[in-house]
């Protein structure tokens, strides 16, 4: 399993100098398995980087959507295969207490927001998240509703020699103020424990945060507390305030290092970072 992250941030962060080495663009990872399956986590505008750099070979995507508020979606109108024939698009996805995933998506794809409406993209499959696991390639996949306004979904990712959890906008403290978390009660504990790679909501720091308890996300010593609750062997910090440039991030991120003991492996999420989990050929 090789995984590349294209977009970390939680929404659009001016370009420049500042934001050099992690990246502005919104939430976008891509999964390939040794078999040539290819996953998208999330629809970000990471998104479109990557369906220039997919190969002209490939004839089959899948994009697993955690929600859809807008800096998860907002690079998907623009995600080069969706314009291509004789490359089938599966999106997956959650739907509403009201509207079906289908509804949802059509609202953004669509004038006057695009001027291209979603049933005019060649081969797209709409799927709705199914509570049971599910099977795309070599990939065993779970998914689970986690603590994040409005349906919003986590995924655990699986092949026979590594596991992935994708949980980039969640708050599994959701204002406790003591720590431990409680493994009966914490959201996304069951998608995370033991995996080999956890990228997770860490989006504020822990002043930041006392303010925005409720919004649907984590501090960095939460993000932390969580992958210590979860015994990951490595974390990747994700969706990352665009108010925080590169200085700020990496003086976050260490300063939590230095003051937690970690049981794990940190790699901060920054654009353009690959992880190989297990063997890929």
């Amino acid at each position: 399993m090789k995984v590349t992250l294209w977009g970390t941030r939680g929404s659009l962060a001016s370009p420049g100098p500042e934001t050099a080495r992690y990246g502005g663009n919104t939430s976008c990872v891509e999964v390939q398995g040794a078999d040539g399956t290819v996953l998208v986590l999330d629809a970000g505008t990471g998104i479109r980087r990557l369906g220039v750099a997919l190969p002209d070979s490939l004839r089959r995507v899948d994009i697993l959507l955690t929600h859809l508020h807008m800096d998860h979606i907002q690079g998907l109108a623009f995600f080069r295969p969706l314009r291509t024939p004789d490359v089938e698009v599966h999106i997956w996805g959650p739907a509403s207490t009201t509207l079906s995933l289908r509804a949802r998506l059509t609202r953004y794809l669509s004038p006057p927001l695009f001027p291209v409406f979603l049933r005019e993209m060649p081969s797209t499959f709409l799927h709705e998240i199914p509570s049971d696991d599910f099977e795309i390639g070599e990939f065993r996949i779970s998914c689970a509703l986690v603590c994040h306004p409005d349906p919003t979904v986590g995924y655990r990712i699986a092949t026979s020699g590594a596991v992935l959890t994708y949980l980039p906008d969640h708050e599994p403290a959701l204002g406790a103020r003591k720590f431990p978390l409680s493994r009966d009660w914490t959201s996304g504990y069951t998608l995370a424990a033991g995996v080999d790679l956890l990228i997770h909501d860490a989006q504020y720091s822990s002043e930041e945060y006392a303010d925005r308890i409720g919004f649907g996300h984590s501090s960095l010593p939460q993000a932390f507390e969580f992958a210590a609750l979860a015994e990951v062997k490595q974390l990747v910090p994700f969706h990352h305030d665009p108010a925080h440039n590169d200085d700020d991030l990496d003086r976050l991120i260490n300063e939590t290092i230095a003051s937690t003991r970690l049981p794990f492996a940190v790699t901060p999420g920054a654009e353009g970072a690959t992880f190989e989990l297990g063997s890929i050929v």
